[in-house]
């Protein structure tokens, strides 16, 4: 044998002993040892791919949180009112409230129930404060307490405001930025005012504060400037839309008559009529000519709104929301219309067919840039490599053109690439066009 020796086997009392080096295993063991070591590093960079080690350290945070929060809360109940003063329990309470610290408030009012009848420096109690600061768990919390509902809802501050008043301000702009685009900004802004309307008091509706404003007054002049930003959005919007569904329609319409393989001269009917492929064709462009021609008349209904502020609550943003979906169903069933003519036109041969679909479907982004030497080239490659979701590209130093393909954002790519300090325009174009030159250009 090699590898492993033996001395002879000595029988006594029916006991069999075999001696192997202890240098072989040794040897076993550093081997057992490096491939267990490089099994936990495998394991370790696959749970950091997936996110399940930083869900791991945010549990693991949230439990020492949880843990630290209990014993503040056991403390401070022990303290009496004006020990609790010096502490500055309240003011860290009303800071949760801001913040909308919800575990925090609810250990709060477990230790120290009084708390919830303190005051800030406006006068406001905590569900006041609450409501101006957009914390919709937290305002679910207090209203949910039965016991203390009635003391609640008929509050006023330091300035006589409201609730109503208080719900009726600008949100902070921490708030606002969450949600994308004016007009659903101002939609947020009215839902929160109607949500807050329902559960006061009716005779408070038209409750005045020291400036003599009744909180729907309050709202249109703190919302003004936020109504015609949304108008703007809204506009703009509907009027690029428009245009991307007017080309559609228009090459859907086509389509439809100039079918692939052409018509049978005695009977004018499509020489592949026969086929599967064809009829997925034809029911997809029929489709999509339907969809994009509802998306039009959306926008077109956008466009001719009265932009009036309840019309931002349910009218314009159920528009928009038909108007897009239906607009990305057409987009949709334009390419099943592109890969079924495909199929016709190559007989079904998928090692053609595929590769051109995928091309077809990666967005591409081509720009102008300025560039004169090696040196140029090089630092825009940089730029590109470093750039998330940049699938490839390709820089034609002759032409100055870049073309960058993969899932990014034309603006985005014109940005990083203005980074190395050469000229980048849009090929072909200054800048993309303004949505209304486009459609007067259409």
């Amino acid at each position: 044998m090699t590898g492993i020796w033996s001395k002879p086997i000595v029988a006594t009392n029916d006991t069999v002993r075999i001696y192997v080096p202890a240098q072989r295993l040794r040897e076993s063991k550093n081997i057992v040892l490096q491939v267990l070591s490089q099994l936990r590093v495998f394991a370790k960079n696959l749970f950091t791919f997936l996110g399940i080690k930083q869900m791991y350290d945010l549990k693991k945070i949230h439990i020492y949180s949880d843990k630290i929060l209990r014993c503040m809360c056991e403390h401070i109940s022990s303290l009496d009112y004006e020990e609790q003063l010096k502490a500055s329990v309240h003011p860290a309470f009303h800071s949760a409230v801001k913040n909308g610290t919800l575990e925090f408030i609810m250990e709060m009012i477990k230790a120290c129930p009084h708390v919830m009848i303190c005051t800030d420096d406006n006068s406001r109690t905590l569900f006041m404060s609450s409501i101006a600061n957009r914390q919709e768990k937290v305002v679910s919390l207090f209203y949910g307490l039965e016991a203390t509902r009635s003391g609640f809802v008929s509050l006023i501050d330091s300035s006589g405001n409201t609730m109503l008043h208080l719900a009726a301000k600008l949100s902070p702009p921490s708030h606002l930025s969450r949600i994308s685009g004016a007009a659903l900004q101002m939609q947020r802004e009215l839902q929160w005012y109607k949500e807050v309307e329902s559960i006061i008091n009716p005779t408070d509706k038209d409750f005045a504060n020291v400036k003599g404003q009744i909180a729907r007054e309050l709202f249109t002049s703190d919302h003004a400037d936020l109504l015609l930003k949304g108008e703007e959005w809204m506009k703009a919007t509907a009027t690029s839309c428009t245009v991307v569904g007017a080309l559609i329609i228009t090459i859907m319409f086509t389509a439809a008559f100039t079918v692939p393989g052409g018509y049978v001269q005695e009977s004018g009917y499509p020489i592949f009529k026969d086929k599967e492929s064809f009829t997925v064709f034809i029911v997809s462009d029929a489709i999509s000519l339907f969809s994009s021609s509802t998306s039009v008349l959306m926008f077109l209904g956008i466009l001719t709104s009265r932009y009036a502020e309840e019309d931002f609550l349910k009218s314009l943003p159920t528009k928009l929301i038909i108007g897009l979906s239906t607009l990305f169903f057409s987009i949709a069933t334009m390419m099943v219309t592109f890969c079924a003519a495909l199929m016709i036109i190559v007989d079904g041969k998928l090692q053609i067919i595929i590769p051109i679909v995928l091309v077809a479907c990666i967005p591409t982004v081509v720009l102008k840039v300025g560039m004169s030497c090696g040196g140029c080239v090089g630092a825009v490659k940089r730029v590109l490599g470093k750039m998330e979701g940049v699938e490839s590209y390709d820089i034609d130093l002759k032409e100055q053109k870049v073309t960058v393909k993969g899932n990014v954002q034309p603006d985005a790519v014109l940005q990083t690439v203005s980074k190395t300090g050469k000229k980048t325009t849009f090929w072909e174009a200054e800048a993309p066009a303004e949505p209304s030159e486009t459609l007067a250009a259409a």
